[in-house]
């Protein structure tokens, strides 16, 4: 890996924690919370791919939770928001065509949302119970689907203006 992709991740990296750490929705049943730092780690994973989306996000989203409080959700945070990042960098030869296929960025992205709210649901069930892990569930799916919708917008505005990493 070269200075520069580490450099790029370390700079959509602190995106992804900056993101998460501004819009935050404490969520008392699993003493979680509802965040936008997915938006920027489907941007980075789409600018640079799975590798790094893995890095991005995992290393983003656990510094976030360590440095608000969340320390008991890093570990975990770690490979769930890796994995979501990792899968969303499929989209990323799609952003180097000419034409971006929104239809596919869009699915690829779903998915990516729907390992990260599965992944969490999980961790909720054996952490604080089935009867909280369905009550995050809401909070999860509006998290992964508001961040799908305005990482769209966020990539759209770097396609246009030429943006390539």
């Amino acid at each position: 890996m070269k200075t520069s992709d580490i450099a790029k991740i370390g700079v959509i990296g602190a995106l992804v924690t900056i993101a998460t750490m501004l819009f935050q929705i404490p969520t008392p049943a699993t003493k979680g919370y509802i965040n936008l730092g997915d938006t920027f780690i489907f941007v980075g994973a789409i600018l640079l791919g799975k590798r790094s989306g893995f890095l991005l996000g995992g290393l983003g989203s656990a510094l976030a939770d360590i440095l608000t409080g969340y320390v008991h959700w890093a570990p975990f945070t770690l490979v769930i928001k890796g994995l979501e990042g990792y899968i969303a960098g499929f989209a990323q030869p799609l952003y180097n065509k000419e034409t971006l296929n929104y239809t596919l960025a869009i699915l690829i992205f779903v998915v990516a949302a729907l390992v990260m709210v599965a992944g969490y649901f999980i961790v909720e069930v054996f952490m604080y119970g089935i009867a909280a892990a369905f009550t995050e569930l809401g909070g999860n799916l509006f998290q992964g689907g508001v961040s799908v919708v305005i990482s769209l917008f966020i990539i759209l505005g770097i396609k246009k203006v030429g943006i390539k990493l």
